[in-house]
Protein backbone atom coordinates (compact mmCIF):
# COMPACT_ATOMS: atom_id res chain seq x y z
CA UNK A 1 0.00 0.00 0.00
CA UNK A 2 1.94 3.13 -1.41
CA UNK A 3 1.06 5.71 1.12
CA UNK A 4 1.54 9.49 -0.16
CA UNK A 5 1.80 12.62 1.83
CA UNK A 6 -0.30 15.11 0.15
CA UNK A 7 1.17 19.06 -0.63
CA UNK A 8 -1.12 21.32 -1.30
CA UNK A 9 0.17 24.75 -2.37
CA UNK A 10 -1.80 27.70 -2.02
CA UNK A 11 -0.37 31.25 -2.38
CA UNK A 12 3.27 29.57 -1.94
CA UNK A 13 1.92 28.13 1.10
CA UNK A 14 1.49 24.24 2.39
CA UNK A 15 -2.13 24.36 3.28
CA UNK A 16 -5.54 21.88 3.63
CA UNK A 17 -8.68 22.52 2.25
CA UNK A 18 -12.04 21.25 3.73
CA UNK A 19 -14.35 19.87 1.26
CA UNK A 20 -12.09 21.72 -1.30
CA UNK A 21 -13.42 24.80 -0.12
CA UNK A 22 -10.53 27.82 -0.73
CA UNK A 23 -12.16 30.37 1.72
CA UNK A 24 -11.54 27.15 4.32
CA UNK A 25 -7.80 27.15 3.93
CA UNK A 26 -5.30 25.77 7.27
CA UNK A 27 -2.18 27.13 7.38
CA UNK A 28 0.54 24.08 8.17
CA UNK A 29 3.72 25.42 6.67
CA UNK A 30 5.08 28.52 4.89
CA UNK A 31 7.77 26.41 3.48
CA UNK A 32 6.55 23.47 1.33
CA UNK A 33 10.29 22.31 0.38
CA UNK A 34 10.93 21.80 4.00
CA UNK A 35 7.72 19.90 4.33
CA UNK A 36 8.86 17.61 1.33
CA UNK A 37 11.94 16.96 2.66
CA UNK A 38 10.62 15.99 5.87
CA UNK A 39 7.85 13.30 4.57
CA UNK A 40 10.84 12.27 2.27
CA UNK A 41 12.90 11.64 5.55
CA UNK A 42 9.86 9.70 7.14
CA UNK A 43 9.77 7.16 4.16
CA UNK A 44 7.81 8.84 1.31
CA UNK A 45 7.71 6.76 -1.66
CA UNK A 46 5.76 9.08 -3.36
CA UNK A 47 4.42 13.23 -3.59
CA UNK A 48 1.55 14.19 -4.05
CA UNK A 49 1.57 17.93 -5.24
CA UNK A 50 -1.76 20.21 -5.96
CA UNK A 51 -1.43 23.76 -6.96
CA UNK A 52 -4.71 25.07 -5.73
CA UNK A 53 -4.11 28.34 -7.53
CA UNK A 54 -3.89 26.62 -10.82
CA UNK A 55 -7.24 24.33 -10.00
CA UNK A 56 -8.88 27.34 -9.86
CA UNK A 57 -7.10 29.73 -12.93
CA UNK A 58 -6.72 26.67 -14.73
CA UNK A 59 -2.91 27.09 -15.43
CA UNK A 60 0.16 26.09 -13.23
CA UNK A 61 0.73 29.03 -10.31
CA UNK A 62 3.19 27.60 -7.91
CA UNK A 63 5.73 27.03 -10.79
CA UNK A 64 8.82 28.29 -8.62
CA UNK A 65 8.03 26.52 -5.70
CA UNK A 66 7.25 22.85 -7.35
CA UNK A 67 10.57 23.49 -9.03
CA UNK A 68 12.24 23.59 -5.72
CA UNK A 69 10.39 20.57 -4.76
CA UNK A 70 11.34 18.85 -7.38
CA UNK A 71 15.05 19.84 -6.61
CA UNK A 72 14.84 18.69 -3.24
CA UNK A 73 13.68 15.19 -4.09
CA UNK A 74 15.70 14.72 -7.03
CA UNK A 75 15.66 10.59 -7.99
CA UNK A 76 14.61 9.61 -5.03
CA UNK A 77 11.24 10.09 -4.72
CA UNK A 78 8.52 10.84 -7.50
CA UNK A 79 6.11 13.10 -7.32
CA UNK A 80 2.70 13.10 -9.01
CA UNK A 81 0.87 16.86 -9.50
CA UNK A 82 -2.51 18.12 -10.52
CA UNK A 83 -4.20 21.78 -10.88
CA UNK A 84 -4.35 23.64 -13.37
CA UNK A 85 -3.51 21.24 -16.07
CA UNK A 86 -5.53 21.81 -19.52
CA UNK A 87 -2.98 21.30 -22.53
CA UNK A 88 -0.30 18.98 -23.40
CA UNK A 89 2.23 22.01 -23.21
CA UNK A 90 1.66 21.58 -19.66
CA UNK A 91 1.90 18.28 -19.48
CA UNK A 92 5.38 18.70 -21.35
CA UNK A 93 6.61 21.62 -18.93
CA UNK A 94 6.13 19.32 -15.85
CA UNK A 95 7.56 16.03 -17.55
CA UNK A 96 10.84 17.94 -18.69
CA UNK A 97 10.47 19.90 -15.22
CA UNK A 98 10.87 15.92 -13.26
CA UNK A 99 7.51 15.36 -12.20
CA UNK A 100 6.82 12.00 -12.62
CA UNK A 101 3.10 11.54 -12.65
CA UNK A 102 0.43 14.05 -13.90
CA UNK A 103 -2.94 14.21 -12.93
CA UNK A 104 -5.68 15.29 -14.80
CA UNK A 105 -9.47 16.30 -13.09
CA UNK A 106 -11.29 18.93 -14.17
CA UNK A 107 -10.17 18.80 -18.05
CA UNK A 108 -10.48 14.66 -18.73
CA UNK A 109 -13.95 15.25 -17.83
CA UNK A 110 -14.72 18.63 -20.02
CA UNK A 111 -12.69 17.79 -22.55
CA UNK A 112 -12.35 13.62 -22.43
CA UNK A 113 -10.49 14.44 -25.90
CA UNK A 114 -7.64 15.92 -24.25
CA UNK A 115 -7.60 13.15 -21.88
CA UNK A 116 -6.87 10.60 -25.22
CA UNK A 117 -4.54 13.03 -26.43
CA UNK A 118 -2.44 13.41 -23.21
CA UNK A 119 -2.67 9.27 -22.57
CA UNK A 120 -1.18 8.54 -26.55
CA UNK A 121 1.60 11.32 -26.09
CA UNK A 122 2.54 10.67 -22.48
CA UNK A 123 1.64 6.71 -21.85
CA UNK A 124 2.88 5.87 -18.44
CA UNK A 125 2.74 9.45 -17.11
CA UNK A 126 -1.23 10.18 -16.96
CA UNK A 127 -3.64 9.74 -13.58
CA UNK A 128 -6.87 10.70 -14.12
CA UNK A 129 -8.58 12.15 -11.09
CA UNK A 130 -12.00 11.79 -10.41
CA UNK A 131 -13.36 13.92 -7.62
CA UNK A 132 -17.05 12.89 -6.20
CA UNK A 133 -19.67 14.08 -4.24
CA UNK A 134 -22.26 11.40 -3.41
CA UNK A 135 -21.43 9.65 -6.84
CA UNK A 136 -21.20 12.11 -9.32
CA UNK A 137 -17.83 13.78 -10.22
CA UNK A 138 -17.13 17.31 -9.64
CA UNK A 139 -15.04 19.40 -11.35
CA UNK A 140 -13.63 22.98 -11.37
CA UNK A 141 -12.12 22.59 -8.20
CA UNK A 142 -15.11 20.94 -6.80
CA UNK A 143 -17.34 24.00 -7.36
CA UNK A 144 -19.30 22.15 -9.83
CA UNK A 145 -21.21 18.54 -9.58
CA UNK A 146 -21.92 16.62 -13.11
CA UNK A 147 -24.43 14.09 -14.15
CA UNK A 148 -21.45 11.53 -14.98
CA UNK A 149 -21.66 8.47 -12.47
CA UNK A 150 -17.75 8.34 -11.39
CA UNK A 151 -17.71 4.43 -12.41
CA UNK A 152 -19.09 5.05 -15.90
CA UNK A 153 -16.33 7.70 -16.39
CA UNK A 154 -13.56 5.41 -14.74
CA UNK A 155 -13.93 2.75 -17.33
CA UNK A 156 -14.20 5.13 -20.09
CA UNK A 157 -10.80 6.89 -19.12
CA UNK A 158 -9.52 3.47 -18.38
CA UNK A 159 -9.72 2.40 -22.04
CA UNK A 160 -7.83 5.56 -23.25
CA UNK A 161 -4.63 4.16 -21.52
CA UNK A 162 -4.64 6.67 -18.40
CA UNK A 163 -1.85 4.40 -15.70
CA UNK A 164 -4.03 5.21 -12.63
CA UNK A 165 -6.99 6.74 -10.62
CA UNK A 166 -7.30 9.16 -8.03
CA UNK A 167 -10.77 9.22 -6.34
CA UNK A 168 -11.54 11.74 -3.98
CA UNK A 169 -14.60 11.78 -1.54
CA UNK A 170 -15.57 15.56 -1.75
CA UNK A 171 -17.60 15.09 1.24
CA UNK A 172 -14.79 13.51 3.46
CA UNK A 173 -12.09 15.52 1.96
CA UNK A 174 -10.45 17.40 5.09
CA UNK A 175 -12.67 16.36 7.62
CA UNK A 176 -11.32 13.48 9.42
CA UNK A 177 -14.59 11.42 8.86
CA UNK A 178 -12.88 8.18 7.97
CA UNK A 179 -11.96 6.93 3.98
CA UNK A 180 -14.78 5.81 2.06
CA UNK A 181 -14.13 2.03 1.83
CA UNK A 182 -16.91 1.07 0.27
CA UNK A 183 -17.04 3.68 -2.59
CA UNK A 184 -13.42 3.34 -3.83
CA UNK A 185 -13.60 -0.55 -3.42
CA UNK A 186 -16.61 -0.12 -5.91
CA UNK A 187 -14.44 2.00 -8.33
CA UNK A 188 -11.34 -0.18 -7.81
CA UNK A 189 -14.22 -3.63 -9.22
CA UNK A 190 -14.91 -1.83 -12.08
CA UNK A 191 -11.60 -1.35 -13.24
CA UNK A 192 -8.53 -3.12 -13.86
CA UNK A 193 -6.05 0.15 -13.59
CA UNK A 194 -4.91 1.08 -9.99
CA UNK A 195 -7.15 3.22 -7.96
CA UNK A 196 -5.74 5.89 -5.16
CA UNK A 197 -7.75 6.50 -2.46
CA UNK A 198 -8.22 9.97 -0.77
CA UNK A 199 -10.41 11.88 0.94
CA UNK A 200 -10.80 11.21 4.74
CA UNK A 201 -8.30 9.48 5.76
CA UNK A 202 -8.06 9.81 9.31
CA UNK A 203 -6.62 6.97 11.74
CA UNK A 204 -4.51 3.67 11.62
CA UNK A 205 -7.77 1.94 11.48
CA UNK A 206 -8.15 3.72 8.14
CA UNK A 207 -4.58 2.26 6.96
CA UNK A 208 -6.17 -1.28 8.10
CA UNK A 209 -9.52 -1.04 6.17
CA UNK A 210 -7.00 0.01 2.91
CA UNK A 211 -4.88 -2.80 3.58
CA UNK A 212 -7.75 -5.46 3.66
CA UNK A 213 -8.71 -4.03 0.14
CA UNK A 214 -5.81 -3.80 -1.29
CA UNK A 215 -5.92 -7.06 -3.42
CA UNK A 216 -9.14 -5.35 -4.96
CA UNK A 217 -7.06 -2.88 -6.98
CA UNK A 218 -6.47 -0.03 -4.45
CA UNK A 219 -2.59 0.71 -4.85
CA UNK A 220 -2.41 3.40 -2.65
CA UNK A 221 -3.77 6.07 -0.04
CA UNK A 222 -3.14 9.83 0.01
CA UNK A 223 -2.57 11.28 3.17
CA UNK A 224 -3.71 15.30 4.25
CA UNK A 225 -5.16 16.55 7.16
CA UNK A 226 -4.41 13.12 9.26
CA UNK A 227 -0.79 13.34 9.42
CA UNK A 228 -0.68 17.34 9.56
CA UNK A 229 -2.76 17.21 12.47
CA UNK A 230 -1.58 14.23 13.82
CA UNK A 231 -4.52 11.93 14.22
CA UNK A 232 -2.52 9.52 12.09
CA UNK A 233 1.46 8.83 12.39
CA UNK A 234 3.09 8.83 8.84
CA UNK A 235 5.97 6.49 9.87
CA UNK A 236 4.04 4.40 12.01
CA UNK A 237 1.35 3.92 9.13
CA UNK A 238 4.34 2.92 6.53
CA UNK A 239 5.38 0.44 9.10
CA UNK A 240 2.13 -1.16 9.47
CA UNK A 241 0.85 -1.00 5.67
CA UNK A 242 4.22 -3.07 5.24
CA UNK A 243 3.15 -5.81 8.16
CA UNK A 244 -0.02 -5.96 6.59
CA UNK A 245 1.33 -6.48 2.58
CA UNK A 246 3.92 -9.37 3.98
Amino acid sequence: MLLIPAIDLKDGKCVRLRQGDMNDATIFSEDPVEMADHWADLGAQRLHLVDLNGAISGKPVNDAIIRDILDAMGDDVPVQIGGGIRDLDTIEHYLDAGISYVIIGTAAVKSPGFLHDACSAFPGHIIVGLDAREGRVATDGWRKTTKHVVTDLAKKFEDYGCESIIYTDIGRDGMLTGVNIEATVELARAVSIPVIASGGVTDMRDIEALCAVEHEGIEGAILGRSIYEGTLDFAQAIERAEELSE
